[in-house]
Protein backbone atom coordinates (compact mmCIF):
# COMPACT_ATOMS: atom_id res chain seq x y z
CA UNK A 1 0.00 0.00 0.00
CA UNK A 2 1.09 3.58 -0.82
CA UNK A 3 2.23 5.43 2.68
CA UNK A 4 -0.11 8.86 2.18
CA UNK A 5 -1.39 10.05 4.87
CA UNK A 6 -4.72 11.77 4.64
CA UNK A 7 -3.11 15.03 5.27
CA UNK A 8 -1.09 14.58 1.96
CA UNK A 9 -3.20 16.64 -0.36
CA UNK A 10 -1.40 16.98 -4.07
CA UNK A 11 -2.37 12.96 -4.71
CA UNK A 12 -5.82 13.76 -3.80
CA UNK A 13 -5.47 16.70 -5.80
CA UNK A 14 -3.83 14.96 -8.90
CA UNK A 15 -6.97 12.81 -8.19
CA UNK A 16 -9.15 15.57 -8.65
CA UNK A 17 -7.41 16.85 -11.90
CA UNK A 18 -7.61 12.83 -13.44
CA UNK A 19 -11.03 12.20 -12.92
CA UNK A 20 -12.62 15.23 -14.41
CA UNK A 21 -10.65 15.53 -17.38
CA UNK A 22 -11.45 12.32 -17.75
CA UNK A 23 -14.74 13.37 -19.02
CA UNK A 24 -13.23 15.01 -21.85
CA UNK A 25 -10.18 13.39 -22.53
CA UNK A 26 -7.18 16.14 -21.90
CA UNK A 27 -4.14 16.56 -20.16
CA UNK A 28 -4.75 16.79 -16.46
CA UNK A 29 -1.13 17.94 -15.25
CA UNK A 30 -0.64 20.96 -17.02
CA UNK A 31 -0.40 24.77 -15.37
CA UNK A 32 -3.99 25.19 -16.93
CA UNK A 33 -5.69 22.11 -17.16
CA UNK A 34 -9.03 22.35 -18.90
CA UNK A 35 -11.88 19.99 -19.59
CA UNK A 36 -14.90 20.52 -21.70
CA UNK A 37 -17.90 18.36 -22.70
CA UNK A 38 -20.53 20.64 -23.11
CA UNK A 39 -22.98 18.89 -20.98
CA UNK A 40 -24.85 22.34 -18.94
CA UNK A 41 -23.37 21.96 -15.91
CA UNK A 42 -20.72 23.87 -14.10
CA UNK A 43 -18.74 20.95 -12.44
CA UNK A 44 -18.46 19.38 -16.34
CA UNK A 45 -16.35 22.49 -18.04
CA UNK A 46 -13.51 24.09 -16.25
CA UNK A 47 -10.43 24.80 -15.06
CA UNK A 48 -9.14 22.79 -12.58
CA UNK A 49 -6.14 25.15 -11.29
CA UNK A 50 -3.89 27.52 -12.84
CA UNK A 51 -0.11 27.22 -11.43
CA UNK A 52 2.88 29.42 -12.52
CA UNK A 53 0.70 31.71 -15.31
CA UNK A 54 -0.29 35.36 -15.13
CA UNK A 55 -4.10 35.32 -14.77
CA UNK A 56 -4.83 37.62 -17.59
CA UNK A 57 -3.38 35.19 -19.91
CA UNK A 58 -4.68 32.36 -18.26
CA UNK A 59 -8.31 33.37 -18.31
CA UNK A 60 -7.97 34.66 -21.85
CA UNK A 61 -7.09 31.00 -22.94
CA UNK A 62 -9.55 29.43 -21.01
CA UNK A 63 -12.29 31.61 -22.06
CA UNK A 64 -10.66 29.98 -25.80
CA UNK A 65 -11.16 26.53 -24.69
CA UNK A 66 -14.50 27.09 -22.78
CA UNK A 67 -17.00 29.88 -24.19
CA UNK A 68 -20.00 28.95 -25.08
CA UNK A 69 -20.35 26.20 -22.33
CA UNK A 70 -20.76 26.30 -18.89
CA UNK A 71 -17.91 26.47 -16.95
CA UNK A 72 -16.80 26.81 -13.44
CA UNK A 73 -13.21 27.66 -11.99
CA UNK A 74 -11.94 25.53 -9.67
CA UNK A 75 -9.45 27.01 -6.64
CA UNK A 76 -7.86 24.70 -4.43
CA UNK A 77 -4.58 24.06 -3.15
CA UNK A 78 -2.84 23.63 -5.89
CA UNK A 79 -4.06 26.95 -7.51
CA UNK A 80 -1.47 29.92 -7.09
CA UNK A 81 -1.84 32.25 -4.52
CA UNK A 82 -4.15 35.23 -4.96
CA UNK A 83 -6.28 33.14 -7.23
CA UNK A 84 -9.77 33.35 -5.80
CA UNK A 85 -8.83 37.35 -5.07
CA UNK A 86 -8.19 37.56 -8.92
CA UNK A 87 -11.16 35.68 -10.17
CA UNK A 88 -13.34 38.00 -7.92
CA UNK A 89 -11.27 41.61 -9.42
CA UNK A 90 -12.43 39.88 -12.82
CA UNK A 91 -15.73 39.86 -11.95
CA UNK A 92 -16.29 36.12 -10.92
CA UNK A 93 -19.17 34.92 -8.41
CA UNK A 94 -18.61 32.18 -6.09
CA UNK A 95 -20.83 29.36 -6.73
CA UNK A 96 -19.80 26.69 -4.62
CA UNK A 97 -17.41 25.71 -1.46
CA UNK A 98 -16.45 21.78 -1.38
CA UNK A 99 -14.92 20.42 1.79
CA UNK A 100 -12.19 17.78 0.32
CA UNK A 101 -12.87 14.83 2.94
CA UNK A 102 -10.24 11.94 3.33
CA UNK A 103 -9.95 8.71 5.13
CA UNK A 104 -7.48 6.25 6.00
CA UNK A 105 -9.31 3.24 4.28
CA UNK A 106 -7.14 0.76 6.48
CA UNK A 107 -8.63 2.04 9.32
CA UNK A 108 -12.75 1.24 8.61
CA UNK A 109 -14.74 -1.33 9.82
CA UNK A 110 -17.58 -3.33 8.66
CA UNK A 111 -20.90 -2.56 8.42
CA UNK A 112 -24.04 -4.35 6.91
CA UNK A 113 -25.81 -3.57 4.29
CA UNK A 114 -29.10 -2.96 3.71
CA UNK A 115 -30.52 -6.28 3.10
CA UNK A 116 -32.46 -5.50 -0.33
CA UNK A 117 -29.00 -3.83 -1.65
CA UNK A 118 -27.34 -5.42 -4.74
CA UNK A 119 -24.37 -3.80 -5.51
CA UNK A 120 -23.00 -4.12 -9.03
CA UNK A 121 -21.04 -2.63 -11.81
CA UNK A 122 -22.39 -0.38 -13.94
CA UNK A 123 -21.04 -1.36 -17.47
CA UNK A 124 -23.27 -1.72 -20.60
CA UNK A 125 -24.90 0.95 -22.64
CA UNK A 126 -28.20 0.01 -20.54
CA UNK A 127 -26.70 -0.22 -17.41
CA UNK A 128 -24.69 3.00 -17.39
CA UNK A 129 -28.43 4.62 -18.86
CA UNK A 130 -29.65 3.75 -15.73
CA UNK A 131 -26.27 4.83 -13.77
CA UNK A 132 -26.95 8.65 -15.08
CA UNK A 133 -30.86 8.63 -14.69
CA UNK A 134 -30.24 7.78 -10.77
CA UNK A 135 -27.70 10.35 -9.92
CA UNK A 136 -28.99 13.05 -13.01
CA UNK A 137 -31.49 14.65 -10.44
CA UNK A 138 -29.69 14.85 -7.39
CA UNK A 139 -26.43 16.37 -8.87
CA UNK A 140 -28.84 18.84 -10.65
CA UNK A 141 -28.39 17.48 -14.41
CA UNK A 142 -31.70 17.92 -16.56
CA UNK A 143 -33.01 17.82 -19.97
CA UNK A 144 -31.49 14.85 -22.58
CA UNK A 145 -29.17 12.51 -20.84
CA UNK A 146 -28.05 11.00 -23.55
CA UNK A 147 -24.46 13.11 -23.90
CA UNK A 148 -24.19 12.08 -20.12
CA UNK A 149 -24.12 8.73 -20.91
CA UNK A 150 -21.94 8.87 -24.28
CA UNK A 151 -19.14 10.56 -22.08
CA UNK A 152 -19.36 8.11 -19.24
CA UNK A 153 -19.17 5.56 -21.43
CA UNK A 154 -16.04 6.99 -23.44
CA UNK A 155 -14.46 7.98 -20.42
CA UNK A 156 -10.49 8.86 -21.48
CA UNK A 157 -8.77 7.18 -18.68
CA UNK A 158 -9.15 3.38 -17.42
CA UNK A 159 -9.83 2.26 -13.76
CA UNK A 160 -13.00 3.90 -13.27
CA UNK A 161 -15.50 1.79 -11.21
CA UNK A 162 -18.94 2.61 -11.66
CA UNK A 163 -21.04 1.23 -8.51
CA UNK A 164 -24.98 0.66 -8.81
CA UNK A 165 -27.06 0.45 -5.79
CA UNK A 166 -29.99 -1.97 -7.00
CA UNK A 167 -33.13 -2.27 -5.23
CA UNK A 168 -36.21 -4.51 -6.96
CA UNK A 169 -34.96 -4.90 -9.84
CA UNK A 170 -34.01 -1.02 -10.05
CA UNK A 171 -30.48 1.57 -9.98
CA UNK A 172 -31.59 3.47 -7.11
CA UNK A 173 -28.27 4.92 -6.13
CA UNK A 174 -24.26 5.57 -7.46
CA UNK A 175 -20.68 5.80 -6.55
CA UNK A 176 -18.23 6.39 -8.81
CA UNK A 177 -14.96 5.37 -8.15
CA UNK A 178 -11.61 6.04 -9.93
CA UNK A 179 -8.49 4.43 -9.25
CA UNK A 180 -6.12 5.45 -11.63
CA UNK A 181 -3.86 7.82 -9.43
CA UNK A 182 -2.08 7.10 -5.89
CA UNK A 183 -5.38 7.42 -4.32
CA UNK A 184 -8.90 5.98 -4.80
CA UNK A 185 -11.47 9.03 -5.20
CA UNK A 186 -15.07 9.14 -5.21
CA UNK A 187 -17.88 10.75 -6.96
CA UNK A 188 -21.32 10.64 -8.54
CA UNK A 189 -22.21 9.68 -5.05
CA UNK A 190 -26.24 10.20 -4.76
CA UNK A 191 -29.51 8.25 -3.76
CA UNK A 192 -32.63 8.57 -5.33
CA UNK A 193 -35.25 10.63 -3.07
CA UNK A 194 -37.11 7.71 -2.53
CA UNK A 195 -34.67 5.56 -1.42
CA UNK A 196 -32.80 7.94 0.76
CA UNK A 197 -31.72 7.23 4.54
CA UNK A 198 -31.70 4.25 4.37
CA UNK A 199 -27.86 3.64 4.14
CA UNK A 200 -27.48 3.43 0.72
CA UNK A 201 -25.31 6.05 -0.57
CA UNK A 202 -23.41 4.66 2.91
CA UNK A 203 -23.10 1.26 1.72
CA UNK A 204 -22.33 2.23 -1.91
CA UNK A 205 -18.91 4.56 -0.18
CA UNK A 206 -18.04 1.67 1.56
CA UNK A 207 -17.62 -0.84 -1.18
CA UNK A 208 -15.96 1.61 -3.06
CA UNK A 209 -13.32 2.08 0.15
CA UNK A 210 -13.25 -1.41 0.49
CA UNK A 211 -12.11 -1.74 -3.47
CA UNK A 212 -9.56 0.92 -3.03
CA UNK A 213 -8.31 -1.35 -0.26
CA UNK A 214 -8.13 -4.47 -2.16
CA UNK A 215 -6.64 -1.83 -5.20
CA UNK A 216 -3.33 -1.38 -2.55
CA UNK A 217 -4.05 2.23 -1.90
CA UNK A 218 -4.23 3.45 1.44
CA UNK A 219 -6.35 6.80 1.22
CA UNK A 220 -9.54 7.74 -0.31
CA UNK A 221 -10.91 11.29 -1.06
CA UNK A 222 -14.06 13.07 -2.04
CA UNK A 223 -15.45 16.09 -2.56
CA UNK A 224 -18.61 16.66 -0.09
CA UNK A 225 -21.42 19.25 -0.60
CA UNK A 226 -22.46 21.05 3.15
CA UNK A 227 -25.25 18.65 3.63
CA UNK A 228 -22.74 14.95 2.81
CA UNK A 229 -20.26 16.28 4.82
CA UNK A 230 -21.34 15.06 8.21
CA UNK A 231 -22.59 12.06 6.49
CA UNK A 232 -19.18 11.28 5.45
CA UNK A 233 -17.71 12.50 8.69
CA UNK A 234 -20.05 9.44 10.24
CA UNK A 235 -18.22 6.79 8.20
CA UNK A 236 -14.90 8.13 8.87
CA UNK A 237 -13.75 10.89 6.33
CA UNK A 238 -12.02 14.27 7.57
CA UNK A 239 -12.39 17.16 5.65
CA UNK A 240 -8.53 18.18 4.87
CA UNK A 241 -8.96 21.41 2.45
CA UNK A 242 -11.63 22.92 0.37
CA UNK A 243 -12.10 23.88 -3.00
CA UNK A 244 -13.88 27.04 -4.15
CA UNK A 245 -15.77 27.22 -7.80
CA UNK A 246 -15.95 30.13 -9.25
CA UNK A 247 -17.84 31.63 -12.50
CA UNK A 248 -16.31 34.23 -15.10
CA UNK A 249 -19.02 36.47 -16.35
CA UNK A 250 -19.49 36.17 -20.29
Amino acid sequence: MTTYSIHDLEPQLAANRTYWCGWAGTEPDTDLPTYRTDIPHPLLNGVLRVRGRQLDDAITEARKHLTGSTWGWWVGADSDEGTAEGLLAHGAKQISDMPVMAVDVTTLAEVEAPRDLRIQVAATPAEMREYVEAYAGPLGLSGDLGLVVDRELSFAYPDVVRLAGVVDGRTVGTCTLSLGTDVGALYCIATHPDHRRRGIASALTREALRITRAAGLRIATLQASSEGEPVYRQIGFDTVTRYRLYQLPE
